[in-house]
């Protein structure tokens, strides 16, 4: 999953950008609102983690500008706790609210809770046959035993199942799971999908030659 962090104060940004990419997040960041909404309008972020005070353009209309083009999930993060400024922004397309100072592991669990909510899941927990992917946890079993992925491996895997029934080419995976900073080579891709195969199954993931990936139902 890639994540667009907008937030104008640098120890903030740095401590959720290093938070998020611990969690396996792709991650990119931005300080001032111009940037951010350049940022949000040309890539498909899986969510925006949004601040509302930043120089430029503030982050009530980046959010407006946003929701006339996209339905990016957005999470604001605001020192603003007056009930009319939250009214406001959930008014403007807002998908959660949380107001600073704030505890890391609630942000985690908000984030996780609009992305899962923009794809239409409900819970946490996703079955496919024998395997069940908790994006919770962040954990994968199958038949009853715990099966570990790399970070990489699990954000793959994360994806398609979130997707799932869909196809999902090449370039959707990397331009959900890679951010600004990585340097990568095309083939990393089919390594980590053959290893997916090779823990889970080796059709868990069917490859739809020319299109790119689906994990069916």
């Amino acid at each position: 999953m890639r994540i667009l962090v907008v937030e104008d104060e640098p120890r903030l940004l740095r401590s959720l950008a290093k938070a998020l990419r611990e969690e396996g997040y792709a991650v990119d960041t931005a300080e001032a609102g111009d940037d951010g909404w350049f940022k949000a309008s040309t890539y498909d972020y899986d969510a925006i983690v949004l601040d509302i005070m930043l120089p430029g353009l503030n982050g009530w209309e980046l959010l407006e500008r946003l929701r006339q083009r996209k339905q990016t999930p957005v999470l604001l993060l605001t020192a603003r706790d007056a009930t009319p400024d939250r009214v406001r922004g959930l008014d403007l397309g807002a998908d959660d609210y949380l107001v600073k100072p704030f505890d890391l592991s609630e942000l985690l669990a908000r984030l996780r809770a609009v992305i899962r909510r923009a794809v239409g899941r409900a819970s946490s927990l996703i079955e496919v046959r024998d395997v069940i992917i908790d994006t919770r946890a962040r954990s994968v079993m199958r038949a009853g035993r715990a099966v570990a992925l790399t970070a990489r491996e699990y954000a793959i895997l994360e994806y398609l199942v979130l997707h799932r029934g869909e196809v999902v080419t090449r370039t959707a995976l990397y331009e959900h799971l890679f951010d600004e900073t990585d340097d990568t080579l095309s083939n990393l891709l089919d390594v980590h999908v053959f290893n997916i195969r090779k823990k889970l199954g080796a059709d868990l993931v069917v490859t739809r030659r020319g299109q790119g990936y689906c994990v069916e139902h």
